[in-house]
This record gives C-alpha cells, sequence and structure tokens, in this order.
C-alpha cells in the first residue's frame, strides 16, 4: 500500500515538475523588448521575436503567421507610444488569452509637432503634438521598461516572481554601468558641439537625456519624406552652426544626406541604429548598440 501511494506521489510529482518547467510564451514586436524578454525570463520564458534586426519596425505589418503565434503567446511586448499600427489585429488574435502589453504606454512621451521637427520637443498642452515612439534610445527608460516586461511576466508565472526580480536586478545594473559610459563618452563632446543631424527623428530621447540638438531630415517615422524646403533649412542650420558630421542610418538610403555634405562641406558620420538592435555580434545587444552610437556620434563630432 506504502508502494503505491509512494509510486503515485511521485508521478504527481512529476507532472507538476513537468507543468512547473513550461516555459511562458512571449511575443516580441521590437528587438528591444526581445532582449530584455530573454534576460529577464531566462529559461523561463520562450520567445518568439517577430521583427528581427534589420527590419524597420516603422514598416512591418504582421502577417498570418504572426497572428497565429501571437494567439498561442501568453504575453506579448509592443514598443506603443503608436509605433505598431497593427494593435487592435493583434488583441483580435489573442482574444483574452494572452496580455497585450504597450510597454511604452506606461512612461511619459515626449511630444512632437508633425512635420516640424527641428526644434526638438514642444509642450504637451499643444493639440497637434505627436508622441514620439523612440524611448529605447534613453537608457533611464529602458531601465523602466525592463520593470514593466519584469511584471508581466510575473503576472503570467507568479511562481517565477523571485527569478524574474533577480534577473531584472541583474539587467538594470549593466544598464547603471552603461548610463555611466554614455555620460562620459559624451562628456568628451563640448556642449557647444553637441549638434545631431540624422536621416530620422528618431533620437530626442537621448538628445534629451545627453544634452544634443537634433537637426533631424526626416519626420518621426522613416517613411517620411523630406521637403525641399526642409533640406534647405537643414543645409542652413549646418552651415550656420558649424556642424562637422552628419549621420545616416542602417535602415535608410544615405542619399539626401550625401547631397548636404556637397552643400554644407560637413561630412558623413558613421551609420547609427535608431530604431533597434544591430545585424552584427558588437550591435546585437543593446549596450553594443549604444556604444555603437555614442561613439559614433562623439568621435564623429569632436
Amino acid at each position: 500500500m506504502n508502494r503505491v501511494f509512494l509510486f503515485f506521489g511521485g508521478a504527481a510529482c512529476l507532472a507538476t515538475s513537468c507543468l512547473a518547467a513550461e516555459p511562458v510564451r512571449v511575443s516580441t514586436f521590437s528587438t528591444i523588448l526581445t532582449e530584455l524578454a530573454e534576460q529577464i525570463g531566462g529559461d523561463r520564458v520562450a520567445v518568439h521575436a517577430h521583427i528581427p534586426p534589420g527590419v524597420d519596425p516603422h514598416e512591418f505589418e504582421p502577417k498570418p503567421a504572426d497572428l497565429k503565434v501571437v494567439s498561442e503567446s501568453q504575453v506579448i511586448l509592443l514598443s506603443a507610444k503608436h509605433m505598431e499600427g497593427y494593435v487592435g489585429k493583434l488583441k483580435e488574435a489573442t482574444g483574452t488569452a494572452g496580455a497585450v502589453v504597450q510597454v511604452g504606454d506606461q512612461f511619459p512621451s515626449l511630444k512632437m509637432k508633425p512635420g516640424d521637427h527641428d526644434h526638438g520637443p514642444i509642450g504637451a498642452g499643444d493639440d497637434s503634438a505627436v508622441e514620439d515612439p523612440h524611448w529605447w534610445q534613453s537608457v533611464a527608460y529602458v531601465k523602466r521598461a525592463a520593470k514593466v516586461v519584469r511584471d508581466a511576466l510575473i503576472t503570467a508565472s507568479p511562481a517565477d516572481k523571485d527569478l524574474f526580480t533577480r534577473n531584472t536586478d541583474a539587467y538594470i545594473a549593466k544598464l547603471d554601468a552603461l548610463q555611466k559610459w554614455v555620460a562620459a563618452k559624451v562628456a568628451e563632446l563640448p556642449r557647444n558641439k553637441r549638434k545631431l543631424v540624422t536621416s530620422h527623428d528618431a533620437f530626442q530621447y537621448f538628445a534629451r537625456e545627453n544634452g544634443f540638438t537634433i537637426f533631424p531630415i526626416e519626420g518621426i517615422s522613416s517613411g517620411d519624406e523630406p521637403s525641399s524646403k526642409k533640406v534647405a533649412d537643414i543645409v542652413k542650420a549646418v552651415k550656420s552652426q558649424g556642424v562637422k558630421a552628419i549621420f545616416p542610418e542602417t535602415i535608410q538610403n544615405p542619399k539626401v544626406l550625401e547631397e548636404i555634405t556637397k552643400e554644407t562641406g560637413a561630412k558623413l558620420g558613421g551609420e547609427l541604429l535608431s530604431d533597434g538592435l544591430g545585424e552584427t555580434p558588437q550591435t546585437g545587444t543593446y549596450e553594443g548598440m549604444m556604444k555603437h552610437n555614442v561613439s559614433t556620434i562623439v568621435d564623429a563630432l569632436k
């Protein structure tokens, strides 16, 4: 009798163990969020990255295969701040089975005026303002995002709360070190030289955190096309402010920037990663992406 009891007890334990070992199914629609989910979740998550490095998230649209994966996911992580225009499709796909977490909506936005991004963020009272979705260009905001992801994973798997909390603390400690490195590197550049001309308006959070003024050629979306007047205004600004370098981005054609360099004498700086992680081992992590961008900017403008 005892042996039978032990056998069934052992079987029950094995069944419980098997259930506990099933990872949390996570869908991500940002390379930054993919890293956060993997670092915080560890081996207790199975992450499906719908947007790989090198794909422009502004232009991405989920396919039926993506929606099928989402329908089976427990947590769906989005950048938010209107980056993903397909949120309704994802919510419809998952129904009530999975939690759609719009990470960027959990902290304040920079507000930008459509079609007039030369002068940086504007006041919150302007009804025509749009949200800048590129929050990951701020290390401080990525720390906040890590906590949002942690809480979403804990909700999905309360038994793993301690693990997710430890992993989050360890990841934020790395971000603290990265933030200090960024501050030290930027300090090599005098404040009067912190003028950043980029392909599209993706670096305002970085600018606010590090004392830069941004002169974007295109708007918040990489699909925005600059007018001839906008290009002429950029040429004028580059000349009048003595900007030494302007920066293309890895997901875009630098043709317009090349034309501006001919007009101004400024050089083309290295390519920046604006909308996600890079495709190389050196830029394929958040730390690597930020160090690449900051080193590229500072070294070219010094």
